[in-house]
C-alpha cells in the first residue's frame, strides 16, 4: 500500500504496526548490522508512483527500512515523504540488468539502481529475511 507518511498521522501508524510490525529494539538492530539502507537511485517506477515522482525536477532516491514482517520503501516528492508498504509475503524481488534490482507488490513495482558492495549486500539482507519468514 502507498502512504503519505509526511505527517503525524496515528492511523497510517498503526496500519504499518499492523501489517509489518514494531520497529525492531536496538540491540536486534545491532545484530542484525542496521536495518536502513543507503540511498538507492530510482530508475523505473509504475505509473501511480510515477505520478508522483514527475512532480518535481529532482533526482529521485528511495530508501529501505525493514521490519520484522516486512519493508518500507520510502521516496520524496515536492516536499512530501511516501512510503510503499510491502509485508514479505507479497514480496517479489529480482536482479535484473547488473546493477538493477525489481521490488514488486500488487501493482506497484520499483526499479532500483545499486552501484556499491554495501548496497548489493543489503538487498542479500532483505532476501535471507523474507526466506526466514
Amino acid at each position: 500500500m502507498l502512504r503519505n507518511i509526511s505527517y503525524n498521522n496515528s492511523k497510517i501508524k498503526s496500519e504499518i504496526i499492523d501489517l509489518l510490525g514494531n520497529p525492531f529494539t536496538i540491540l536486534k538492530r545491532i545484530k542484525l548490522g542496521g536495518i536502513g539502507s543507503p540511498k538507492y537511485l530510482i530508475s523505473q517506477t509504475d505509473s501511480e508512483i510515477n505520478s508522483l515522482l514527475i512532480l518535481d525536477n529532482n533526482i529521485n532516491h528511495c530508501n529501505i527500512e525493514i521490519r520484522p514482517k516486512g519493508i518500507i520503501i520510502s521516496f520524496r516528492s515536492l516536499l512530501e515523504t511516501y512510503a510503499l508498504i510491502v509485508p514479505y509475503y507479497k514480496l517479489k524481488l529480482f536482479k535484473g540488468k547488473s546493477n538493477e534490482y525489481s521490488i514488486y507488490m500488487d501493482k506497484y513495482f520499483i526499479k532500483i539502481l545499486a552501484k556499491k558492495n554495501s548496497e548489493h549486500e543489503f538487498i542479500k539482507k532483505i532476501n535471507k529475511l523474507k526466506l526466514s519468514n
